[in-house]
């Protein structure tokens, strides 16, 4: 009564995904995370790595008066040199200079953060920094703002470089920051970026992009690659509380400005929301958010704690292959259910049986050894075919009761047939011997356990499943053409029945020739009475 193959049925169903999601750059470190990233309904985007392709251009450099672009040039030429930070931010700013030669004694170091948004260093005897405005300059003048939010919402990364004569008061900003220059820096979307967005979007997935950089510039960059519900964005910088995180976690598409530690929280609050959450990422700050998602995503290219912590790593840092997986964890569940019908309405068959012959004073018309070779063939050499088959249906409801719903028809389909069964030996053919009762059985048995099997293929005619009542298939109406390989999983399955019934037909014979019979003819034989069970 234990659906014993159903364990060893799951495990080689989610090895084979891998295998398979290994032939597009995939690499699944958790077995079952394939049936987690199925049943997704949110995904959080990370801007850069993930929409864009994780590297940068300086577009253009404006200097302030008095300043011209070979001073500020040469200024961001030796704070780079001089920091050891290795992000897309700062190696865009190295290679823009990077025809320079460094001058100057650098005295103090303050490496950049996705907390402070800036980093900066102090050079013969002048304090420099490089960051986001809003960041740099607490108090932001009105031309400053001006500046930012208009290059802002042309897609820009805006960042500044400030100057002091005060030194670094440990990680802090030295006070009396001047403007030196505005930079402007550019990241490129991923070509095959809007095919993906428009692909989650088409199955009914929400897309939401949470990034570091100022809202606007990731408002422009997720309208260039497609993105809607673009104009609902948030400054997370702007939130002070816990509740207001978790109440514009389900509110806003796009959030901007968000640390390490508030990613984390809009994951946890879409979680408790109901919602299964992915997350893609690729630096050391969605560390926490990744671990705390339901599935996880991170790219080769991006730091070795974000592709530890993962579910899922593209080894190609390829965005284009999310529909890929989804696509295959969806086979998987759905083929599964399928066949965890088959094995559960053994079980169900199985019990109600026992607990039929237990009441009913009759023989028990069968043995182990017959229940065994009918599994085998009607349901254990089907399911393996019907695990395997393409299926990119949406994943709906929870396993154990979609199973249970559509195993319990056919298991008490195959009840009725055997008290039909008795109820046939007890009226109608009276004459019949224990060891004929228990070939008829087994016949009807294997024929209604073909016909369930063969109706559970994703795509059999729909006739055919409507005529079956107990198919644990939901009949659908919608005509679907019949693949190649579903002709032969419905031959073997009539075969499989085919040889069970002449095997059984086949015992006659000894019976035939005792009394005397020659030969063996089919119509004759019908009046035989059957004399042995199959096995």
């Amino acid at each position: 009564m234990i659906p014993s193959g159903l364990v060893a049925l799951s495990s080689t169903v989610f090895c084979v995904s891998v295998i398979r999601l290994s032939r597009h750059k995939t690499l699944a470190q958790d077995l079952y995370c394939i049936e987690t990233l199925a049943r997704v309904d949110v995904l959080c985007l990370d801007k850069t790595g993930t929409i864009t392709e994780g590297t940068m251009d300086v577009n253009s450099i404006e200097p302030v008066k008095n300043r011209d672009e070979a001073q500020i040039k040469q200024i961001i030429k030796n704070v780079t040199s001089a920091l050891e930070d290795n992000n897309a931010t700062i190696n865009a700013l190295r290679a823009f200079v990077s025809d320079l030669q460094t001058s100057g004694n650098v005295e103090q170091t303050v490496p950049s953060s996705s907390a402070r948004k800036w980093s900066g260093a102090r050079i013969d005897g002048v304090s420099y920094v490089i960051g986001a405005p809003e960041f740099v300059f607490k108090k932001k003048t009105k031309s400053l703002e001006k500046t930012t939010d208009e290059m802002a919402q042309k897609g820009y990364r805006v960042m500044v470089v400030a100057s002091s004569k005060n030194k670094f008061n440990e990680s802090d900003l030295p006070s009396g920051l001047k403007l030196e220059s505005f930079v402007y820096i550019t990241d490129k979307i991923r070509a095959e970026a809007p095919d993906t967005l428009r692909f989650f979007k088409q199955e009914g997935v929400t897309v939401k992009v949470i990034s570091g950089d100022n809202p606007e510039t990731v408002r422009a960059v997720a309208m260039r690659a497609g993105l809607e519900n673009c104009d609902n964005i948030i400054d997370m910088s702007t939130l002070k509380t816990e509740e207001e995180v978790y109440e514009a976690a389900t509110k806003y598409t796009i959030f901007g400005r968000v640390l390490p530690d508030q990613k984390l929280m809009l994951v946890k609050a879409l979680k408790k929301a109901g919602h299964t959450v992915a997350m893609t990422g690729d630096g050391v700050n969605d560390v926490l958010a990744l671990k705390e998602a339901d599935c996880s995503v991170a790219m080769a290219s991006g730091s070795d704690a974000a592709k530890n912590v993962s579910s899922l790593v593209l080894l190609d840092s390829n965005f284009s292959s999310m529909p890929r997986v989804v696509a295959e964890g969806r086979r998987s569940i759905n083929n599964l259910e399928r066949s965890a019908a088959l094995y559960i309405m053994k079980t169900v068959y199985n019990t109600l049986l026992a607990l039929l012959f237990m009441v009913v004073t009759v023989p028990l018309p069968f043995t182990p050894q017959n229940l065994t070779i009918m599994g085998a063939v009607t349901i254990g050499m089907p399911s393996v075919v019907l695990a395997l088959e393409p299926n990119a249906d949406r994943v709906t409801g929870r396993f154990l009761p979609k199973v249970l719903s559509n195993a319990l028809p056919g298991g008490i389909t195959v009840m009725l047939g055997a008290i039909a069964v008795i109820l046939c030996n007890k009226f109608f053919l009276t004459n019949l011997a224990d060891a004929q009762s228990q070939t008829v059985f087994i016949w009807v048995i294997t024929f209604v356990l073909s016909t369930l099997s063969a109706t559970s293929s994703p795509d059999f005619a729909p006739g055919a499943r409507s005529f079956c009542v107990a198919s644990p298939v939901t009949t659908t109406f919608e005509p679907k053409p019949i693949r190649v390989r579903n002709i032969f999983i419905c031959a073997g399955v009539v075969f499989c029945a085919s040889s069970s019934m002449i095997n059984a037909l086949s015992s006659v014979r000894p019976l035939m020739y005792a009394r005397g019979a020659t030969s063996i003819r089919p119509f004759s034989m019908l009046r035989w009475k059957l004399s042995a069970p199959i096995i």
